[in-house]
């Protein structure tokens, strides 16, 4: 995890080096990794004259790689399983969620290049920007070095999440999803979700938050934005309840 937050005009040795080890990946076009973790705000900063691109196109592109690469996974991982589960687990893989946590493991939030105002904003924690980046970065490796590099660090990325998966127990609901079902099944009031406290500097949130439940039932959870501290206190109610969805 790289420990240093980079300014907007700090040089490119100053962290690629670092970061290239901790994606286990080296480019001999940097500047296609300077483009990956490059947001459109950053880029919006400059006159067109300048040239500073952004990830969209690099994220739309490995957005397909991604999908195609994670296909080809459980297909290899889960042979017997239907159709309908396979579409199921891709669609967990592949969701914003699950990118934005595979770009916290490499500390992509760390070397974004965002304008003062999206950092200001919390840019660096933001799931959407975070999972773009994620998928502008593979897409930048296969720009690179081609599909087999990609397949390689896709397998490394995403190995350990395939294992775990049970076949008989993929539903993948969002957990404040499955409470708030479970609520309307049972014709009880929706749940209330509390902030208890926010700490941190502006770069790093920790929010704190309670779920309440039919009124007697609740837990706590925590998380760098709100909706994954929300999230989390949901899993703890539903694993608290014995009714985990997942």
């Amino acid at each position: 995890m790289l420990a240093n937050i980079r300014g907007m005009n700090e040089p490119l040795d100053a962290w690629i080096p670092l970061f290239e080890e901790t994606l286990g990946y080296s480019f001999t076009d940097k500047s296609l990794l300077e483009r990956a973790i490059t947001h459109s705000s950053f880029a919006n900063e400059f006159p067109r004259s300048q040239g500073v691109a952004d990830n969209e196109m690099l994220e739309f592109l490995g957005d397909s790689i991604l999908n195609f690469l994670v296909a080809e996974m459980l297909l290899a991982a889960l042979p017997e399983a239907r159709e309908g589960v396979l579409s199921k687990a891709r669609s967990h893989l592949v969701s914003e969620g699950h990118f934005a946590e595979m770009a916290r493991r490499l500390g992509i939030g760390n070397v974004l290049r965002l304008a003062p105002s999206e950092q200001r904003a919390g840019g660096r924690l933001k799931d959407s920007i975070l999972a773009d980046a994620f998928e502008a970065l593979m897409a930048a490796v296969y720009r690179d070095a081609g599909m087999d590099r990609v397949r390689e660090l896709a397998r490394r990325f995403f190995r350990d999440d395939i294992e775990a998966l049970d076949p008989s127990e993929i539903t993948f609901r969002d957990h404040k999803t499955a409470l708030q079902e479970m609520a309307q099944a049972g014709g009880k009031p929706l749940p209330v979700y509390r902030l208890l406290s926010e700490s941190g500097p502006d770069h790093e949130k920790l929010f704190v938050f309670e779920v309440e439940y039919d009124s007697a039932h609740r837990a706590v959870g925590e998380g760098h934005t709100k909706k994954e501290a929300q999230r989390c206190a949901a899993r703890n109610l539903l694993e608290a309840l014995g009714g985990s969805q997942g």
